[in-house]
């Protein structure tokens, strides 16, 4: 199936390895050129290298959750062309008590898994919709659904990223604009391997992980990073054309609801 892709200009936040990196690889497969985003130049020149194999693909180095970070980023883009193609995907989790989370961390949070994405979307959606073309994913998480306990200012951003991406679409009636959110239930990604790989052997921690936390997965294993891009680029694709203001699952079941 032709995705539409070809010679679209693409940016995926916190693209230097995980899901982001997945994405940022599938969109270059397709024939987008793609602007990956990390805040070390060293882990975005190691990421550029690696996914310059399968296409057109740019590095920037810059940190989104400040705004001359964002800044940085929103001029390279520029500096390409009109962007087509915006998913929000940088983020960061920790595990901490409620009681525990201080105003620094709750902000902190905030600032990379939210303000970033407000950033780039308030800079790049009103030339989309004067140029009526163009789609915006947030990366959320089944966290923003189903709250965990453990990380309640983890789930509260992603809860924001739901309602973000909502209240754009309500302004992109009547044009060929569309945004959506993702809501990624548990992938094996770099950051969650070294995780669980700290709490004791990897398959051991994941094998009790399905069989407590999170028996509801119908799944029940964590998602590779590929499975997930691929429902990512689809929404950005021009064959979803008609699937707007939707958080989307991509969760595996792991949420058991019907809407």
């Amino acid at each position: 199936m032709d995705l539409g892709l070809k010679g679209k200009l693409a940016v995926v936040t916190g693209s230097t390895s995980g899901i982001g990196a997945a994405i940022a690889k599938c969109f270059a497969v397709e024939g987008a050129k793609v602007v990956i985003n990390g805040r070390s130049q060293q882990g975005v020149d190691r990421a550029a290298e690696k996914l310059g194999k399968y296409g057109d693909v740019v590095g920037v180095a810059a940190d989104v959750a400040t705004a001359d970070g964002a800044g940085k980023l929103i001029a390279a883009i520029t500096a390409l062309g009109n962007l087509d193609i915006l998913v929000n995907n940088a983020g960061v989790f920790e595990n901490k008590p409620f009681a525990e989370i201080t105003d620094d961390d709750w902000l902190q949070m905030f600032n990379i898994n939210v303000v970033s994405g407000i950033r780039l979307a308030r800079a790049f959606f009103p030339s989309m919709l004067a140029r009526n073309r163009g789609r915006i994913l947030f990366i959320a998480s089944e966290a923003g659904v189903k709250i965990v306990p453990e990380m309640i200012h983890y789930s509260t951003t992603k809860t924001c990223y739901i309602s973000i991406a909502r209240g754009l679409a309500e302004l992109t009636k009547g044009t060929a604009v569309t945004v959506n959110s993702l809501i990624v239930g548990p992938t094996m990604t770099e950051g969650v391997e070294t995780y669980l790989s700290t709490m004791g052997d990897l398959k051991r921690m994941e094998t009790a992980y399905f069989d407590a936390d999170a028996r509801n997965s119908l799944l029940h294993r964590f998602a590779r990073p590929e499975e997930v891009a691929d429902c990512a680029v689809f929404l950005c694709s021009s064959r979803a054309g008609n699937i707007n203001g939707v958080a989307q699952r991509c969760e595996g079941g792991i949420i058991r609801a019907i809407l």
